[in-house]
């Protein structure tokens, strides 16, 4: 089944993303998600200390970004976001 370009995508996962506006990993992992049609919640945690600790809390610790989350699954950072496409494994994660 084609869909056309105008419509929205078959259902995924919720995907949450914690980036900050300057990191240029963070585009890079959204250019990934976008050019998969994947629709995200992007937030920014840019001087949010409160958001960031959330982000940390969520994350096993982690304070870096940016951190994705797919569905129940803590992805990771960009790396780990990339390492799952070249293993071809993000579009399993991207599927119902």
């Amino acid at each position: 089944m084609n869909l056309a370009v105008d419509q929205d995508p078959p259902f995924m996962p919720p995907i949450t993303i914690y980036t900050k506006s300057w990191c240029p990993y963070c585009h890079a992992a959204k250019d990934l998600l976008s050019g998969k049609n994947a629709r995200f919640e992007e937030i920014s945690v840019d001087g949010d200390m409160a958001a960031q600790r959330k982000m940390a809390a969520l994350a096993h610790g982690r304070w870096t970004v940016p951190q994705i989350f797919i569905g129940d699954t803590h992805v990771g950072g960009c790396d780990d976001l990339y390492a799952l496409e070249r293993a071809g494994k993000l579009d399993g994660l991207l599927s119902p």
